[in-house]
């Protein structure tokens, strides 16, 4: 019997190539609308690539058969983002349409809770398209973060920086790096944050209500970030006890 270890990568990848197209067309669509300056091309148009490159390669690391409707929804998601990417990379020239920059905003954020939906309902939940999730969740809260900080001061950029800190950290304590339980404190933390810094961009409020906005989100994260890491390593010391009187049992046999 002869086993076919084949793997044809090319229906999921033409996917991203489409998803990279439709990112163009977005920036086109806006760059006509306003006027957008080099600044927001390049930086849309880098973050199109990023993501065709980096989801290309894992996806054939995957070998998933078939791209999915759940996560055709995300990188729907992600074509948003990198409108709202290009947008606040030009705010720094000139000002993009607030209620441009927050529609795009509340578009992706609503979708954030129709990709796993999607995903549980048809059954194609899969470790890549959670972590295609977090990761388009993750960035488009440090691009909120980046054009919030431009009027409330640098220390926003915590609340974007917060989850890479974490990442880079596990580099230098591997036991970060185990998986977390389920929390669904946790979840409603995460989805805060995009809501909360929206807010706080969408002019809408007091600068000084504004404030108090991102210090609450601000707060709410440190919050469930602590909790995980005094999870993690109070289950890592657990761990290494029940190894280590393990070993000494062993021993004194």
């Amino acid at each position: 019997m002869v086993l076919d270890n084949t793997y044809d990568a090319r229906p999921v990848q033409q996917e991203t190539a489409v998803g990279a197209g439709a990112q163009v067309l977005v920036l086109s669509l806006l760059g006509s609308a306003f006027g957008m300056g080099t600044a927001g091309w390049l930086t849309g148009l880098a973050f199109a690539f990023a993501t065709w490159a980096v989801l290309s390669r894992a996806l054939h690391r995957s070998r998933l058969p078939s791209f999915g409707p759940a996560n055709r929804v995300t990188l729907g998601r992600a074509v948003l983002v990198g409108g709202v990417t290009a947008l606040v990379a030009d705010s720094f020239r000139s000002a993009p349409p607030v209620s441009l920059l927050v529609g795009l905003t509340a578009v992706a954020l609503i979708l954030d809770g129709v990709d796993g939906r999607v995903a549980r309902r048809t059954g194609t939940s899969s470790p890549l398209g959670a972590r295609f999730d977090m990761e388009v969740d993750a960035f488009l809260i440090l691009v909120l973060s980046v054009y919030v900080a431009m009027d409330l001061g640098p220390w926003v950029l915590l609340i974007g920086g917060m989850r890479y800190g974490f990442v880079a950290a596990a580099r230098l304590w591997p036991w970060l790096t185990a998986p977390l339980p389920p929390s669904t404190a946790r979840k409603t933390v995460a989805a805060l944050q995009g809501v909360l810094l929206l807010l706080a961009g969408a002019d809408l409020l007091p600068r000084t209500a504004n404030a108090g906005v991102v210090l609450l989100a601000l707060g709410l994260l440190v919050w469930s970030f602590g909790r995980d890491v005094l999870g993690l390593r109070r289950t890592t010391r657990l761990r290494d006890g029940a190894r280590a009187d393990a070993l000494r049992e062993l021993v004194a046999q």
